[in-house]
């Protein structure tokens, strides 16, 4: 079967790319291995306009409706594994559920989780080690635990962890948060929160489970920390390997290049999230250029035509 989009991602981006161009009329299919994509492990959104605050999958499970109330989208769960452009100008979109072509394609695979790179890190992966707190900090209730890094996202996970467990230490190589000014209060004002500043974790240490970190400077004259659990955020990876195989254009960070249009440098291929090179990674930016990417595979294909 032939269609007129193929999505491959569906995260906020995908979804609203999806819709978007569903009311325009295209034929569409979304290929996503994570229905929401990473908003669904946000505990609470309050910056999406339109909600004054609403949880993170609620938020997801809403595009979600909105994509698939237009008759001309699909969704499948799928991961995609390769993308060709033929002689013929259709795309091929290849998957572990099968091979699909379409006359343009939507990139919002947005990125993952970017590791530590210390030694413990993957023995103790699911044993202690995590990287989304919505998902495990109930596991943790009442005990003591570690947010790695300093910025929004770090942030955040403290304050869901404050909920459950009795004592969240935030460990930041900087000297600042870099939290959004609403959460950096809310940080501050945490009694079970106490930051860690200018020190960088060295090792995660435990048997079979994490039973806490080597740190490279002194805490309270130790350099050893006990802990039950260690919540990594530090930032992401961008997941443009497929993209790069196509012939797409990445940046120095490995983000996909975009203009104004969500165009990249292939014909027919757009891209839109956290994925590309725009500097300000939130949801509604991404949603933006899905829609704008979406207005323009339109008219890429009415030119087509």
């Amino acid at each position: 079967m032939e269609y007129d989009m193929i999505v491959v991602g569906a995260g906020c981006a995908g979804l609203a790319g999806a819709m978007y161009a569903g009311r325009l009329g295209m034929k569409v299919l979304v290929l996503g291995e994570m229905r929401g994509g990473t908003i669904t492990t946000t505990d609470i959104v309050e910056n999406y306009p339109g909600f004054l605050s609403i949880g993170g999958f609620e938020l997801a499970q809403k595009l979600e409706e909105h994509a698939k109330a237009q008759p001309g989208v699909e969704i499948k769960d799928a991961k995609a594994a390769g993308i060709a452009k033929g002689s013929d100008g259709l795309f091929v979109v290849k998957s572990d559920s099968g091979e699909y072509a379409a006359k343009t394609v939507l990139y919002a695979t947005g990125t993952e989780w970017k590791k530590l790179g210390v030694k413990g890190e993957a023995e103790f992966a699911a044993k202690g080690v995590h990287y989304c707190a919505l998902c495990d900090a109930a596991f943790y209730k009442g005990k003591e635990v570690a947010v790695i890094g300093g910025a929004d996202a770090a942030a955040k996970d403290a304050l869901v962890l404050a909920k459950f467990a009795s004592k969240v230490y935030m460990i930041y190589r900087g000297g600042k948060l870099r939290a959004e000014q609403a959460n950096a209060k809310r940080i501050l004002a945490e009694p079970k929160i106490e930051i860690i500043y200018n020190t960088n974790v060295l090792e995660i240490e435990g048997e079979k489970r994490v039973s806490g970190v080597l740190l490279d400077a002194p805490y309270n004259g130790n350099g050893k920390l006990a802990l039950n659990g260690v919540f990594v955020a530090i930032g992401h990876v961008p997941l443009s390997g497929i993209a790069k195989e196509a012939g797409v254009a990445l940046d120095e960070k490995g983000q996909v290049r975009i203009n104004r249009n969500s165009e990249t440098n292939v014909p027919g291929f757009f891209a839109a999230g956290d994925i590309t090179d725009t500097r300000f990674k939130q949801a509604i930016v991404g949603v933006g250029e899905a829609v704008v990417a979406a207005y323009s595979a339109s008219l890429y294909i009415d030119g087509k035509k």
